[in-house]
């Protein structure tokens, strides 16, 4: 080999160990960086010479600087960034459910149940106590208060998750666009002149950019040859080729007749309806998780509701009537009541009313049929009010906004009792709750302002405790409406199953943290930046490059010596 070669090797040496040097340097100096990849050059032999029949070396030449990035793992660690989105938001959802509902606080709707039925007990011993009466009454009032402001905070959490799912497909889409923005450039830095080196900085951008959106929703990252990268989410394309699919927000009208927010691509029209992510995590939080417990309690709340006015209505109080208007507004006065769109449908049977004349005290009882046997003709509203309309002394009207009236000539009043048909429940006559859910639930304004109204008995005068005592019997009755299960049973069970859906799904999350953490794990040893194995390489290079520059000074020694000769 010639001084010349000799000195051209060692020169080329010198800027591929400067290079390395720099590599190093930059993987030292962004060692803490979040989500830095970690670089290395890539060197090659130069094709050797031949000499006098003889092969000799002639270098090494710096190839290119890559990014260190298993692609297939990659590819698994966005599939646990999905699965980690999923379940860590509908955990956040269950944790959320269950601060509202105050499970081990004075505020447990179970506790606001059992001080009512307590109140209740009370009355049963002493019916004829006007103060026990007025506070079972404020103490129905309370437990309405304590549901309807349950049902508000579970809306305000539905509100909340549609708030979040408005922020993450908004993040979604910017995540999209930006990478979509990097593909071009990736592919031009690495085109112009850098084609055997990555474009570091704007790569690492980008696969960040991808991994987050991955934790919204579930997506494939295919890379082209050029560089830029094509996503995917299920069967449609979000990014192909340059052409982007944007997310879009649109108001989704279920079985129930309830509204939500759903997500769907501006192309395709495709709904996110299955797969993973926070995006997806999110809308199942709203509807599955906070929905389906709102269905429940609206479940528990209407048998409550029901049940309980449909033994008020059958009783009385120590006060008889002389005018009352139903609750219930029923603007179809002709549809037989089981298919008139009442909240709770009547069934076929009866019931009394007992009028009284106020002078003379005698007591007549007229029976009033509810034919709703689905043969013939079946009862409507306008029926009923014929019906009892031609009972003596009595006068029974529909008001414009659909409600029954019924009023005693002067000198009479009336009560009601044996109502085996549920219908004056269901018309809010001689009820005590009004309403048919977790949302509207309240006490009838009438033994609000009159608590004598309040059905203790079953016209055996001011202690008759008949009427209460059914009432107080009624948590211990089983419902076919709740499932076969009693009114504290459902409830329970409810609760309950938000306790151990919330522990499945927290088990679920860190189940998958955990092996998301494996596969960052795995990633590190790849991708990740070590400082003991930088500080080796870097001493390394220094050591080569002096032993390079010593080459080239001994070589300009060698020339200057045979110039001398």
């Amino acid at each position: 080999m010639s001084l010349n070669s000799a000195l051209a090797i060692a020169s080329s040496s010198l800027d591929l160990f400067s290079l390395g040097i720099q590599v190093a340097g930059n993987n030292i100096n962004n060692s803490t960086t979040p989500g830095y990849v970690r670089e290395k050059l890539i060197i090659q032999a130069t094709p050797p010479s031949k000499s006098a029949g003889v092969l000799v070396g002639t270098g090494a030449l710096a190839y290119g600087v890559k990014l260190q990035l298993d692609k297939f793992l990659e590819a698994r660690i966005h599939v646990a960034n999905t699965s980690v989105g999923l379940s860590s938001t509908r955990s956040g959802v269950y944790q959320q459910l269950q601060s509202a509902l105050q499970t081990l606080g004075e505020g447990d709707l179970s506790n606001q149940f059992n001080t009512l039925m307590g109140q209740l007990q009370s009355v049963v011993n002493q019916p004829e106590n006007a103060s026990l009466r007025t506070a079972f009454v404020e103490s129905g009032e309370q437990f309405a208060t304590a549901v309807t402001q349950l049902r508000l905070k579970l809306t305000d959490l539905q509100n909340s998750q549609n708030d979040q799912l408005k922020s993450r497909v908004d993040e979604a889409n910017t995540l999209i666009q930006k990478i979509k923005t990097l593909n071009p450039q990736i592919g031009q830095l690495e085109a112009n002149g850098l084609g055997r080196n990555d474009a570091g900085a704007l790569r690492v951008e980008r696969m960040n950019a991808i991994n987050r959106l991955s934790e919204l929703m579930p997506i494939r990252a295919i890379e082209r040859p050029s560089g830029s990268v094509d996503l995917y989410s299920g069967s449609d394309y979000l990014l192909l080729d340059g052409q982007v699919q944007k997310l879009n927000l649109f108001v989704d009208t279920r079985e129930n007749g309830l509204q939500g927010l759903q997500v769907q691509l501006s192309q395709t029209r495709s709904i996110l309806t299955t797969g993973g992510g926070e995006i997806r995590g999110t809308i199942e939080g709203r509807d599955k998780i906070l929905g389906g417990f709102v269905t429940q309690l609206d479940e528990w709340a209407g048998a409550f509701i029901n049940e309980f006015n449909k033994i008020h209505a059958s009783g009385e109080g120590v006060a008889k009537f002389t005018d009352v208007t139903g609750v219930t507004h029923l603007y179809d006065s002709t549809s037989p009541l089981s298919t008139a769109g009442l909240p709770f449908p009547p069934k076929h049977g009866s019931f009394e009313i007992k009028t009284v004349n106020q002078a003379t005290g005698i007591t007549e009882t007229a029976q009033i049929g509810i034919d709703l046997d689905g043969i013939g003709t079946d009862t409507s509203l306008t029926d009923l009010k014929n019906a009892i309309d031609a009972v003596p002394n009595l006068t029974a009207t529909i008001t414009t906004d659909g409600r029954l009236r019924i009023a005693s000539a002067a000198g009479y009043e009336f009560s009601f009792s044996n109502d085996t048909s549920g219908v004056l429940a269901s018309l809010g006559i001689n009820t005590f709750f009004t309403g048919s859910s977790s949302g509207d639930i309240g006490v009838n304004q009438v033994v609000v302002d009159d608590p004598r109204y309040l059905a203790t008995g079953r016209g055996g005068g001011p202690s008759d405790n008949s009427n209460a005592v059914a009432l107080a019997q009624l948590p211990d009755v089983k419902h076919s409406s709740l499932g076969g299960s009693t009114l504290p049973q459902f409830f329970e069970q409810i609760t309950g199953g938000i306790v151990q859906g919330a522990a499945a799904e927290d088990a679920l999350a860190q189940g998958s943290e955990n092996f998301r953490s494996s596969l960052t794990t795995q990633r590190e040893q790849t991708s990740g930046v070590s400082l003991d194995e930088e500080t080796i390489i870097m001493m390394q290079l220094q050591r080569n490059y002096q032993a390079a520059a010593r080459i080239v000074t001994t070589v300009d020694q060698l020339l200057s010596t045979l110039l001398q000769i």
